[in-house]
């Protein structure tokens, strides 16, 4: 019976400690929606190469900031902007001199349909739509800039009645993807895929008109995988790759 309950005591530690194994070889990320297909194939190419894991989630830059600060079990932050990985730096949840641009993003003005955005933006003054779809500007850089740019058009109070908000810009996107809105402000790189284009008309909008969306990345735990990962993301072989889904690297 002794012998039994060792074996059975031997192999239970034998389970944990594979399981343990497992979990190293795994980091979770949190991303922002617009970077979503450009670190899904950074991410596959870095688990081909090392063969560890990438768990990423995704979602609006205010709202993983919120979480990291609750204790969220990140290991690494890539933000839409500056500003949040910079308070976790300075509020001592991020490391310190981890923070790095890892891209800068467009704003756009999209609709699937063929010809419903000219190029100049002129639909927006005309007002023949029913919903206009932007990220929510307190949680999303990519809503702010899309603010930005009605203010800058003079078309932010006329259009108050028309426009829905996403919490990110991936549910923005989807608001007019599925035509739930006409049109709408996306990021540039989901519409700009080198695997699978998106179909419609946009508006590329000229940087003038808002502030450059430069999104950081910061590391919040001492970890050798995601230390390797954001090393591989800073590599030629990515910015490359983050440059053919419409993105500016610095």
């Amino acid at each position: 019976m002794k012998q039994l309950l060792f074996v059975f005591t031997f192999a239970v530690a034998v389970l944990l400690c594979s399981v343990g194994e497992a979990a190293a070889d795994e980091i979770r990320v949190a991303v922002a929606s617009n970077f979503t297909h450009a670190i899904k194939n950074i991410a596959e190419r870095f688990t081909d190469k090392t063969g560890h894991k990438v768990i990423l989630i995704f979602g609006s830059t205010g709202k993983h900031y919120a979480q990291i600060k609750n204790g969220a079990p990140f290991d690494a932050f890539f933000a839409a902007d500056v500003r949040r990985p910079e308070l976790l730096e300075k509020e001592g949840v991020a490391l310190p001199g981890s923070r790095f641009t890892y891209a800068v993003g467009k704003v756009v003005l999209w609709s699937p349909k063929m010809g419903y955005v000219d190029s100049a933006g002129k639909v927006l003054e005309q007002g023949n739509f029913r919903y206009l779809a932007i990220a929510n500007p307190k949680l999303a850089p990519y809503g702010k800039a899309a603010q930005e740019v009605l203010h800058a058009q003079k078309v932010w109070d006329a259009l108050q009645g028309k426009i829905v908000r996403g919490e990110d810009i991936g549910q923005t996107f989807q608001f007019v993807k599925s035509g739930n809105a006409e049109l709408g402000f996306v990021a540039y790189s989901q519409i700009k895929r080198p695997d699978h284009p998106v179909e419609g008309s946009f508006w590329e909008i000229p940087q003038s008109l808002y502030t450059p969306i430069e999104q950081q990345a910061v590391l919040l735990k001492e970890n050798q995988i995601v230390q390797a990962f954001l090393r591989f993301v800073k590599s030629e072989t990515s910015r490359n790759l983050i440059r053919e889904y419409g993105y500016s690297v610095p």
